[in-house]
């Protein structure tokens, strides 16, 4: 261009001149230094090696890493309750397929209707919250009392949804995420009854109290308590009939896992046969030496008559 400058008319050199004039400026600009004395040309450098594709990857990889250590039951659940969700609004399926219908369940078969409901949510601040509630409780159950005992996990995950299934089909409830989720939520507080837990605002009580204070939290800000109280009532059902009755009171054993459970999930830990068996810590042999010691258990201690 330079070299052909002599030759061009008087308007085709101011042209030129204007271009190379603007194209100096840019060059001056990007290495003019901002306010900390850094040229953007090193900005955007430093912006090629910490945001291109190399670190890119290595983001995605940490993403990958952390989903695979979530453990085993909750990641699949967690990931179910995104990607319905994201397939309702994206409109790939209308959301009117993915709820719980009495109607379309048990005139027109869609038999699918139970599972989509208990995946999928409208997005939002309220999915956000319960999102975080499904991860931060799943996991939490599933590695502590569920811990080595996949089988045992699916059964009371299974024995929950079907009770709530039931129960939205009888009061036509079209969401069931919420129930589900806070049934597992109030396992963990009862299981894990005097942990303090902190919530909103600060505020700071033992995790017994955690799934009415959600309950009472969300009829403040929603109006609505129902979701919450049916998630309570069959964490509290499978919480009595699998621990509270046999263990405490002695009773009979109405909840075991299924054998074909464990058969695809077997136990980490040997001998391990499900919650309807007391530890030997609970058994009447160690309560028969004063229920001292090893027989004392997280949920109280009993008294033999006569015992002042």
């Amino acid at each position: 261009m330079i070299q052909n400058f002599h030759f061009m008319s008087c308007g085709r050199r101011r042209k030129v001149f204007i271009s190379l004039q603007n194209e100096l400026q840019l060059c001056c600009i990007a290495d003019q230094p901002n306010a900390r004395g850094e040229s953007r040309s090193k900005l955007s450098r430093d912006y090629s090696q910490n945001c291109g594709p190399k670190n890119l990857d290595a983001n995605m990889a940490d993403i990958g890493d952390w989903f695979t250590s979530i453990p085993f039951i909750t990641r699949y659940w967690f990931a179910g309750s995104i990607l319905v969700p994201l397939i309702g609004k994206l409109g790939l399926i209308s959301p009117s397929y993915l709820i719980l219908w009495p109607e379309y369940f048990f005139r027109k078969f869609q038999l699918w209707r139970p599972v989509s409901s208990t995946f999928y949510f409208p997005l939002g601040f309220s999915y956000l919250v319960n999102l975080f509630f499904l991860y931060q409780y799943s996991t939490r159950l599933e590695t502590g009392s569920f811990d080595g005992r996949t089988a045992d996990y699916i059964f009371m995950l299974l024995f929950n949804w079907i009770c709530i299934v039931i129960t939205g089909l009888i009061m036509d409830i079209q969401l069931l995420m919420i129930p589900l989720i806070m049934s597992v939520l109030y396992i963990w507080a009862q299981l894990n009854k005097d942990m303090v837990v902190s919530f909103w605002f600060g505020t700071r009580f033992k995790a017994y109290y955690l799934p009415w204070v959600i309950l009472g939290f969300n009829y403040i800000i929603s109006g609505s308590f129902v979701n919450e109280m049916i998630g309570n009532l069959v964490g509290h059902l499978y919480f009595f009939l699998m621990f509270k009755y046999p263990m405490d009171f002695g009773g009979r054993t109405f909840l075991s896992t299924p054998q074909i459970l464990y058969r695809f999930f077997p136990s980490r830990r040997g001998g391990v046969s499900g919650f309807g068996v007391p530890p030997p810590s609970r058994r009447p042999a160690a309560q028969e030496q004063g229920g001292v010691g090893g027989g004392r258990h997280d949920w109280g201690q009993g008294f033999r008559l006569g015992d002042d």
